[in-house]
């Protein structure tokens, strides 16, 4: 077992719930939000390889790519500017399956590893087409999280499980990511369907928008993925209030 999810299952087993927090990478300040959610209580970091077509961002995290990639960021550079990190806890990138097939996926494997990067969560690569991608993560000593989608049925979960590494990623609802009024039904439903059916940890993201509603996740998940929340307040007041909502959300789910 790699060390993402070593150290997530380790988090759980000593009663703790997770917090995995969205950076964009290439913003303004990126680096300096990762180094304050890790000392705010964040137990994995999530970084966005920013990208021009990102059909699974909403708004806020277009709008965050849009800047980065604007100011000349592109995954190489990010990966770069990762290495400078030493922050304690495992980090993750999301990136698009078009950057992962262009750099090639032994290359972009090795990148990440010699970057720091623990794992990779690909949204837009489906577990049927995934071998390839999977084979050279597993190889290189990348962990690939999986994506569960409320409307999977159920023979598919325990297969998209058996492949996950890191954690599974359990879609709260359909649509982008973007921060909502309440947590939606869809969001704890298909939580409770995955953790029946696996052992890896279970983090509910998309939706999930502020320190109530990722308590009201944790009743039914190990924890959850934070992404809209986080980088507007990184794009409107700066890393220290990305460290302060962290610290927020902290204490909602261990409370």
């Amino acid at each position: 077992m790699a060390r993402l999810e070593a150290h997530l299952r380790d988090r759980r087993a000593a009663g703790h719930k997770l917090l995995v927090p969205y950076i964009t990478g290439g913003l303004d300040g990126w680096q300096d939000a990762v180094r304050a959610a890790a000392a705010n209580g964040a137990d994995a970091i999530e970084i966005g390889l920013p990208f021009s077509d990102p059909v699974m961002d909403g708004p806020v995290i277009q709008v965050a790519s849009h800047r980065a990639l604007e100011s000349g960021a592109t995954p190489v550079s990010i990966l770069d500017e990762a290495r400078t990190l030493d922050v304690g806890i495992p980090l993750t990138v999301m990136t698009y399956y078009n950057t992962v097939f262009r750099m090639g996926h032994e290359r972009f494997a090795e990148r990440l590893v010699g970057a720091g990067i623990d794992g990779a969560i690909v949204p837009d690569l489906p577990l049927e087409e995934s071998g390839e991608w999977c084979a050279a993560a597993d190889a290189a000593g990348v962990e690939t999280v999986m994506l569960a989608a409320p409307t999977a049925p159920d023979e598919r979960l325990p297969r998209i499980c058996a492949r996950a590494r890191g954690f599974v990623y359990s879609v709260g609802l359909l649509g982008v990511t973007g921060e909502r009024d309440q947590l939606a039904a869809t969001a704890a439903a298909l939580a409770v369907r995955l953790t029946a059916v696996t052992d890896v940890p279970v983090l509910i993201g998309v939706g999930v928008s502020n320190a109530a509603q990722a308590k009201e996740a944790c009743r039914v998940a190990d924890g959850v993925v934070q992404g809209a929340s986080v980088v507007r307040r990184l794009m409107d007041d700066g890393p220290d209030a990305v460290g302060d909502y962290v610290a927020e959300v902290r204490s909602a789910i261990d409370s």
